[in-house]
């Protein structure tokens, strides 16, 4: 029954989006709104509710393939459209995306409201590429600016995760990539030029690479404490060693490591 719904649900996603253009998208969304930080929102809240992360096919790294596959071709003879407008299309009419396409979009309806904001590429730390042995762009976000400030977003993570089999897109809005702080946004987040960091001493990519690594799920479930928190472990064959943490399991959800595998198909264990 949940994924019956579930399919309703994005059956009924891709209708309403299949039907609406950008402008009215963007007016839409800015309408009655009383500044930039509304509109912002607007738009920010709007994709990570309605736009689903491709599934299956679509999981994997960034490459030629996937990127031009956003992409709905041109009839002959149509003017050359921007590569954000074409890709905002594209993901607009199929209500999916993979984080090209998130970030284009926000950046297209954030430039029809108004609103300046900048496609960022760079590399993000996942448990899927770690260790880290190199840096190259695997990632896709944004920067948007309000009232003359600058700020970080990421609509692909705030948006929801993939099921086990990564067959099944769950929606859950995670407001830790909304907006975040240049100090918590770097710990998973590190731009292809490092002046996006926004950072007034922007980290070189050693001290990105050799920082203590932190998995997404260390913020998806908000870990307060762990123990221990100091030193090296000496273990043996046959030792038990005991780790605690404490964390604040959003709706009653089991732990999974992974920021984007389902977690009520695991089984918590202290």
């Amino acid at each position: 029954m949940r994924y019956l719904l579930f399919i309703l649900q994005i059956f009924l996603s891709l209708s309403l989006c299949s039907q609406e253009t950008l402008p009215a998208l963007a007016g839409k969304l800015a309408q009655g709104k009383k500044n930039e930080s509304e509109k912002v929102t607007a738009i920010f809240k709007w994709i990570t509710h309605n736009i689903s992360y491709r599934t299956k096919n679509g999981y994997r790294f960034l490459d030629k393939n996937r990127q031009k596959s956003e992409i709905i071709p041109e009839a002959e003879g149509d003017p050359i459209k921007p590569l954000n407008l074409l890709v905002a299309e594209a993901v607009l009419k199929k209500g999916e995306a993979v984080c090209d396409g998130y970030s284009r979009l926000f950046v297209t309806l954030c430039e029809l409201a108004g609103i300046r904001s900048e496609v960022i590429v760079g590399y993000a730390r996942t448990g899927s590429n770690k260790p880290v042995k190199g840096f190259g762009v695997n990632h896709y976000w944004n920067a948007v600016m309000i009232e003359g400030k600058w700020h970080l977003l990421d609509a692909t993570w705030a948006s929801g995760y993939l099921s086990r089999q990564g067959d099944v897109f769950i929606r859950d809005f995670d407001e830790k990539y909304f907006l975040a702080e240049p100090e918590e946004f770097i710990k998973d987040h590190f731009p292809d030029d490092p002046r996006w960091t926004l950072l007034p001493d922007s980290k070189m990519p050693d001290e990105f690479r050799y920082s203590p690594f932190r998995h997404r799920a260390y913020n998806k479930y908000n870990f307060v404490s762990y123990t221990p928190s100091t030193g090296i472990i000496n273990a043996y064959i046959g030792d038990t060693i005991s780790l605690n943490l404490e964390a604040a399991i959003p709706d009653g959800r089991s732990i999974s490591p992974s920021e984007l595998t389902d977690t009520s198909l695991y089984n918590y264990s202290s």
